[in-house]
């Protein structure tokens, strides 16, 4: 081949399909959360796309493979940010701010796949479903521990309730897509602070 070795051509060629799949997944996420998982078909995503139905299976299987591919997705981002602050060296209340600017970096990067965590993820189906739950659960838990010693270090007056710390934070952050979706103006950074101050100053001591 005048332009490179064969290897060369397959691995443009792969990462041409990868484009594609990252595209129609997308334009699926979109769908999903404007109409739901349910009620969007594979027609739906292909004409979305300006493409046959039949096309589009050269790229995915199915619609469970999507809803898959993208909640999973988004788990593994948030267990990667939730390990990367727990191995750094900040103190446990900047821990705890870290984690809501997890929360906005993830949000503003996947504004249409992190609306599907809000509900969409019960339609999985095993063994994914549980995967992702454990996932889940297992970020909640590390985040209910990293409110837990900022109460012990005496950062969290003592008589904040951390469950229900926890509940509400999550709460917020989890529908943060939705807010965002209406006022977009607000900058990143200025959405940051807004929070941290909104959502964590009624937990620390003055």
């Amino acid at each position: 081949m005048k332009n490179g070795t064969s290897s060369d051509w397959l691995l443009k060629k792969n990462q041409s399909i990868k484009t594609k799949k990252e595209i129609i997944h997308n334009r699926a996420a979109y769908l999903f959360r404007k109409r739901g998982y349910v009620a969007t078909s594979m027609q739906d995503i292909a004409t979305a796309m300006d493409m046959k139905a039949a096309s589009l299976y050269n790229h995915i299987s199915s619609k469970q493979e999507m809803l898959e591919e993208l909640l999973i997705s988004i788990a593994k981002k948030f267990t990667q940010g939730m390990m990367d602050i727990e191995e750094s060296s900040l103190s446990t209340i900047q821990k705890l701010e870290s984690l809501v600017s997890l929360h906005v970096k993830i949000t503003l990067e996947n504004p249409d796949a992190i609306a599907l965590i809000t509900g969409e993820w019960v339609h999985l189906e095993e063994p994914k479903l549980s995967y992702y739950k454990s996932q889940r659960n297992a970020y909640e838990e590390k985040f209910l521990l990293i409110l837990s010693l900022c109460k012990k270090e005496g950062y969290i007056e003592d008589t904040i309730n951390i469950d229900l710390a926890l509940y509400s934070i999550l709460s917020s952050l989890h529908w943060l897509y939705n807010w965002h979706n209406k006022n977009k103006k607000i900058s990143p950074i200025e959405m940051e602070h807004q929070l941290k101050k909104i959502l964590l100053k009624g937990l620390i001591k003055n």
